[in-house]
């Protein structure tokens, strides 16, 4: 099976940014959300970046007016009827996720592949929910997706060897590099990163040190570009907290417990960047250590 046109459901960072990837290399691209106005923020931020990586040569105008002709968008699954493959990109959700695939799978053709973005839920547990397992795999991109070469590659259970092979092909054709990991919770990247970001928010609430302190330290100390702090507000609280509860839940170790912070933070609404104040304040020009 060859794939042409690539479904996105999901218009947040991480659908924009696939869509942004798929379109530039040559692949039609329909994004669907439920809402319109996220759908003009994603191809307002797909302009942007694109604009952006021809202002720094990486990419020509001619490529990127090609790839913006490439992208449609919907706020119906109804769009989706034609896609080879269908990539779900939505919220940390286990039920969410089985909820989207359901109704996708009203609008989609019998022999449309399945993907999820998912960053630490089992393939094979939401592969199960469908009525193509064997051809369902966990396609995880990094974030930011433009920038990001690594796509981690997970199959279920049931996943074929030929949708391995043709996931994997689709990925390189991004200019991915793919690293295959095995169906257990967090995958590789995020079972090692999360807890570390977990011990600097144990490091903070336990007064060890200060935001800006543990962000140096980190970075002038590990050769870390980004402070894991700062690093949690861009990838967003919630989403760190979603991730290490699955890990807390699918391993059943207490090194995976969530710091009560973390918790605190997403409770209160403090999820990072995308809500404007997390472990920093973003609401002026330079962000702002919020402890």
């Amino acid at each position: 099976m060859k794939i042409n046109k690539v479904g996105i459901i999901g218009a947040g960072q991480m659908g924009n940014g696939i869509a942004h990837v798929s379109a530039l290399a040559g692949y039609q691209v329909i994004l669907v959300d439920i809402a319109q106005s996220a759908l003009d923020k994603a191809l307002a931020t797909i302009q942007k970046n694109m604009a952006r990586q021809v202002k720094k040569d990486k990419i020509s105008q001619a490529d990127m007016d090609k790839a913006i002709g490439n992208i449609s968008s919907n706020t119906s699954m109804a769009g989706l009827n034609e896609v080879d493959l269908l990539i779900e990109a939505a919220t940390e959700s286990f039920d969410l996720k089985v909820k989207i695939f359901a109704d996708a799978l009203t609008h989609v053709k019998a022999e449309c592949l399945l993907a999820t973005n998912t960053s630490s839920l089992s393939i094979t547990k939401l592969a199960a929910t469908t009525d193509r397992p064997e051809r369902f795999i966990g396609l995880h991109f990094m974030n930011p997706v433009p920038m990001m070469k690594l796509v981690e590659l997970i199959s279920g259970i049931a996943t074929s060897d030929d949708m391995f092979k043709l996931s994997k092909s689709f990925a390189e054709s991004l200019g991915k590099i793919v690293a295959t990991a095995e169906d257990f919770p967090g995958f590789i990247a995020n079972r090692i990163l999360m807890p570390m970001l977990n011990e600097a928010f144990y490091t903070l609430y336990e007064g060890v040190g200060g935001v800006e302190a543990i962000d140096t330290s980190m970075k002038l100390g590990m050769g870390h570009p980004m402070g894991p702090l700062q690093l949690a507000d861009f990838i967003g609280l919630d989403t760190c907290l979603a991730i290490m509860q699955v890990l807390h839940n699918g391993f059943g170790d207490s090194k995976y417990r969530p710091c009560p912070l973390l918790v605190k933070y997403v409770e209160a609404g403090w999820l990072g960047v995308k809500s404007g104040k997390g472990f920093y304040d973003y609401s002026g020009e330079n962000p702002v250590p919020t402890r």
